[in-house]
């Protein structure tokens, strides 16, 4: 049996720098032919066929040349080269040998494990569809705007496996959360992991800066949080924080629409009084939370369609024009009807909410 060959997962990153994506390495190790000859054809004598004119060419019946002795599978290499790299990569875990930036994005354990979980909630559970994703580009920063809903964030995470999954170029997109996100255990361990950060402009133009892709959605808890009688209409965009971040960096924003999520935890009722003895913006009741206990907890299987937009471009502007309130508000108001218009058209189109 040949050595196996051990392609080593690493890559060089510097800390303190802007994180790339580590470079796809491609299994190409070479097939394993069998060393057996096939046994040699024995001749056989023409047998002539009847009714046939003469002159006619006779047919010839040969036998089955012997088969070949059985051959180890060929994807052997290919599975002991994926062992290798696991145990390498649970030992550079163990002992600490591995880079995050300086928001703690961990670009080797998003890639190789957080996407491989969220990935099959992706692909089966909500069955996502992805439309315009060449609006986003092959490189350097731009603020993708979508809308927000579904009591809980999945549609953020969502849209990050889009983004990975669907980009020709597999970008990562670095989304901007809220504050309760980073004081709970785990989910703030698992978020900066996963490259998210404080929902402020100063991390964000710093991203930007970096050439990053950075995803907001401006309603926050207003549009997680809404009933479900408002559903798919978009809650107020806060100050237009957003395209001033854009207008500094001259980045374009990328509007996005997400038709799915809103029915996933269709929210008939808040808790208030609950939800502030927690510390929570809200605590919703649903159809099945609290009354199914944890089985309630479980989102409904609905279909997803995940909409990117054309990009609005922002490098036209003087560098003043990200203190003029007037045109802050005229583009937040522009992002904003594009994203409504779309999940009205999205909407229109959808047959089903799950299938």
């Amino acid at each position: 049996m040949a050595d196996a060959k051990v392609i080593p997962f690493d890559d060089d990153r510097s800390r303190g720098s802007a994180v790339q994506r580590p470079s796809r390495r491609r299994n190409t190790g070479s097939r394993r032919k069998g060393t057996a000859e096939p046994a040699p054809v024995r001749e056989v004598q023409p047998l002539p066929v009847r009714g046939a004119a003469q002159g006619d060419a006779p047919v010839t019946h040969e036998e089955e040349p012997s088969r070949p002795s059985r051959q180890r599978p060929a994807d052997d290499g290919g599975l002991e080269r994926r062992i290798a790299g696991g145990l390498a990569f649970l030992r550079r875990r163990l002992t600490g040998d591995y880079e995050v930036d300086d928001f703690g994005y961990d670009a080797e354990l998003t890639d190789q494990v957080l996407m491989s979980l969220l990935r099959p909630v992706y692909e089966k559970y909500f069955r996502v569809d992805v439309k315009g994703v060449e609006n986003i580009p092959a490189e350097g920063g731009a603020l993708i705007v979508a809308n927000h809903s579904g009591t809980l964030p999945l549609d953020g995470l969502m849209m990050q496996v889009a983004v990975h999954d669907h980009h020709p170029a597999g970008r990562h997109l670095r989304l901007l959360a809220a504050d309760l996100v980073f004081v709970l255990p785990v989910v703030n361990e698992l978020a900066r992991k996963l490259g998210h950060t404080l929902a402020c402009s100063e991390d964000a133009e710093r991203l930007l800066g970096q050439g990053e892709l950075v995803g907001v959605m401006p309603e926050g808890f207003k549009g997680i949080g809404k009933p479900f009688s408002e559903r798919y209409k978009l809650q107020r965009f806060g100050r237009g924080g957003f395209v001033s971040t854009a207008l500094r960096q001259g980045v374009p924003i990328i509007p996005c629409s997400i038709v799915g999520a809103e029915e996933i935890y269709p929210m008939i009722g808040n808790a208030k009084t609950l939800a502030r003895l927690l510390g929570f913006p809200y605590f919703p009741l649903t159809p099945t939370f609290p009354w199914l206990g944890p089985l309630g907890a479980v989102p409904l299987p609905t279909k997803w369609t995940i909409q990117f937009g054309e990009p609005i471009p922002t490098d036209g502007y003087p560098p003043e024009a990200a203190e003029d309130p007037m045109l802050m508000f005229n583009l937040t108001d522009q992002v904003r009807e594009q994203i409504q218009h779309t999940l009205y058209k999205l909407l229109v189109q959808r047959r089903s909410v799950f299938f």
